[in-house]
């Protein structure tokens, strides 16, 4: 099976046509090392890669698959679908990653599972249409990474055009986040490592993570804007995409994948004179 390392390559290793945006950071920390690891199936664990996320009973997200894109083309859904893929259940990779999950669970404080708890609270979740009762619920988290980053409290209302932008950019990644869910149906890891004591249980496939997904290209469209920010952008989403981890919930080459994913995403997404022109509006407001 192909995995992560070969879709790496496939970024770095090719210029991407029209790409006015900053290049993809090479891979880092773990995630460097677990990738190196043989992520096709095992023979003598077979059974393993017949598990999968079960889809019986309630599961959300999937009203955000088809619904009209803010700046992703159809065609680039398709290709974004199959974009990326996990080491088989069996592999070195994923048993390296589980057990890289469980000495993680022996290092949690209370500390550090309020701050992990804190950030799995953030996200926007765009409505679908203009009449539903969520318009503009959670809307000032579109600007959690700038506060977080500045120790600021600006609001979504003093820059309309920036609101605009990632309010396209993120109604776009939760399409894509769920169509690669469960295009692939990747088993959380505690469906396949019992002793792992997860903080919670979720109700969507694990690959990619979502949570990172959004974290991510938060980063990459706020590095557009202003960047001089960008590591720190890039580390808060690193921070967000490592406590998915902590928290049992998500393999590390869910968060790697979310952050070549998101990218990409970007990258689609600058293809688009509304996207440029929306880009280039919010920009004007951080002069």
């Amino acid at each position: 099976m192909k995995y992560i390392t070969f879709i790496f390559i496939f970024l770095v290793g090719c210029s991407l046509p029209s790409q006015e945006i900053h290049p993809l950071e090479k891979v880092s920390s773990h995630y460097k090392t677990l990738q190196k690891l043989d992520g096709t199936a095992q023979l003598d664990f077979v059974d393993l890669d017949k598990i999968s996320f079960p889809t019986d009973g309630l599961n959300p997200g999937k009203q955000f698959i088809g619904i009209e894109p803010s700046y992703l083309m159809d065609e680039q859904i398709v290709q974004l679908q199959s974009f990326v893929h996990f080491p088989a259940n069996s592999s070195k990779q994923t048993k390296a990653e589980l057990d890289y999950l469980l000495e993680l669970e022996k290092e949690r404080t209370s500390e550090l599972e309020s701050r992990v708890m804190e950030l799995a609270r953030i996200g926007y979740w765009p409505p679908l249409d203009k009449n539903s009762p969520d318009l503009g619920r959670n809307v000032e988290h579109l600007f959690f990474e700038y506060n977080e980053i500045t120790n600021q409290n600006v609001k979504s209302s003093d820059y309309l055009k920036t609101r605009n932008l990632l309010a396209g950019v993120t109604r776009d990644m939760r399409i894509i986040e769920f169509t690669v869910k469960y295009h692939l149906l990747r088993a959380r890891p505690y469906h396949l490592e019992p002793r792992l004591n997860a903080m919670a249980e979720m109700s969507s496939p694990s690959f990619a993570s979502g949570h990172t997904l959004w974290a991510y290209i938060h980063a990459f469209t706020w590095s557009e804007l202003l960047p001089e920010l960008r590591k720190d952008f890039l580390n808060i989403a690193f921070e967000i995409g490592h406590s998915r981890e902590i928290m049992g919930i998500h393999y590390p080459s869910d968060e790697e994948a979310a952050r070549i994913l998101a990218h990409q995403m970007l990258v689609f997404m600058n293809e688009n004179p509304t996207f440029k022109k929306d880009l280039k509006a919010a920009k004007e407001e951080w002069r």
